[in-house]
């Protein structure tokens, strides 16, 4: 994911942001199990702290469509049944206008008592203002249950927000326009992409979809080119002192622009919006007109909500890893991705913190898992995917020698959004694979 707002931070807590980052993911495959002493039975809300008095928790999310829509209000509905005291309206809300409305209300100090996050940079500046509510004192169950996975919501030794869902971005496609042009197995190589970008065309079919017009879509081909391109050590060492003067991301956007001038992608890509309706890019794929997407882990879940029926391509849906590059210095299976969490807000009430142990027990776990709106991240729940594609992203990403987070959260609003504008302007053709790496680096001198 990422973000469209900006704030600033000290490059120390940006290099602590990114080294969280690095490590996201990597005791994501541990399946100890903590989760069965911790974290208990669904509608075992234990109200620690609470006063008993009438509460009204507000919480702020981005599945405003089923099936998570749907799912985050059965969980609030059975939480209520359990704790009659406490009343949880819901601001279900699509991402982009989520990511404005809470800057906004930070910004105001008027925020909502739970809310998305995404950790990073991002939360790193929330933690500097003193934003968000220390969990370590109130839910150490629920975070000894999540492990190592939490690393990626925690500043110094303490913990700010805990995830519920973590993925690793990868290429979604239509299994059946594969098969219309005469495409039998996904491509591995860049080489091979760019001749099934050819076959898909001369097939008369649009080969894939990208949301320009939010940027982070465009920017994820950047950032997993970076991934390809860059050793991790400069991939880490940047993310530490905004030194790119290693010549990979150079050729980060220099195979960006090979990709882009194959000419792969929708009519009228620069406007297009992620995942707004069905003309957005996820839209696009999910109807069947065109054939791929670059997206993380939670498309299956958008692209539903995006057709008529409900079900967005069903069998048809496919994924595959981004292809490996032979000129790239990097690792060739390590992989891009994040994860979505909740915080609460530094002046909720008590009941703020039983209610996020209540989303993240167990069983609500497994139930989040089994809807196939994303990843579990509960050690010892994961066997509840039941999407063949999650389980499929899940093997390639437990299998990978490391995940990066994505690089506008890890660099945080102000150099991760520059970021996002200048491989835009790439897509548009209105900037060089040079242009990106000053734009990064004029932004970090700013900072």
């Amino acid at each position: 994911m990422t973000s469209t707002t900006r704030i600033t931070r000290a490059a120390a807590a940006k290099a602590v942001a990114l080294g969280l980052g690095l490590t996201l993911l990597a005791a994501c495959s541990g399946d100890g199990g903590a989760a069965d002493d911790a974290t208990g039975a669904a509608g075992s809300g234990a109200s620690a702290g609470g006063s008993g008095e009438p509460v009204t928790l507000t919480w702020w999310h981005n599945g405003n469509q089923d099936p998570a829509l749907s799912y985050w209000q059965g969980v609030a509905d059975a939480y209520e049944e359990e704790n009659p005291n406490v009343t949880i309206e819901i601001s279900a809300l699509q991402n982009e206008d989520l990511r404005t409305r809470l800057t906004a209300a930070l910004q105001s100090n008027d925020p909502p008592d739970l809310f998305q996050q995404w950790g990073g940079g991002e939360m790193q500046q929330q933690v500097d203002a003193g934003l968000l509510m220390p969990l370590d004192e109130e839910i150490p169950d629920t975070i000894e249950a999540i492990g190592g996975s939490a690393a990626g919501w925690q500043v110094e030794g303490q913990t700010y927000g805990l995830p519920f869902s973590l993925g690793v971005v990868g290429v979604w496609y239509n299994q059946a326009l594969f098969e219309e042009a005469g495409i039998t197995d996904p491509p591995e190589t860049v080489e091979e992409f760019l001749d099934v970008v050819q076959q898909l065309k001369d097939a008369g079919i649009t080969p894939a979809a990208v949301g320009a017009a939010d940027q982070w879509p465009a920017a994820h081909w950047w950032y997993y080119a970076a991934v390809r391109e860059c050793d991790q050590a400069v991939l880490e060492e940047a993310g530490r002192t905004f030194d790119f003067s290693d010549p990979c991301f150079v050729r980060a956007g220099e195979l960006v622009q090979t990709i882009v001038q194959a000419e792969p992608f929708n009519e009228g890509f620069l406007g297009t919006s992620a995942q707004q309706g069905a003309t957005s890019s996820a839209g696009l794929l999910a109807n069947g007109e065109v054939a791929m997407e670059l997206m993380g882990h939670w498309n299956p879940s958008v692209m539903a909500g995006l057709t008529p029926d409900q079900e967005g391509l069903g069998e048809d849906l496919g994924w595959f890893p981004f292809p490996t590059s032979s000129t790239g210095e990097g690792e060739p299976t390590a992989t891009l991705g994040g994860g979505d969490g909740y915080s609460c807000s530094a002046s909720a009430p008590p009941e703020c913190t039983d209610f996020l142990a209540f989303v993240l027990n167990e069983e609500n776990q497994r139930a989040f898992g089994e809807t196939g709106v994303g990843i579990p991240t509960v050690q010892g729940t994961q066997d509840s995917i039941g999407d063949e594609n999650l389980v499929e992203l899940v093997s390639v990403r437990d299998e990978a020698p490391y995940t990066q987070l994505y690089l506008d959260t890890a660099y945080g609003p102000n150099i991760g959004g520059a970021l996002n504008e200048a491989v835009a302007q790439l897509f548009a053709g209105q900037a060089t694979p040079k242009d990106v790496v000053t734009a990064v680096e004029q932004a970090a001198a700013n900072a």
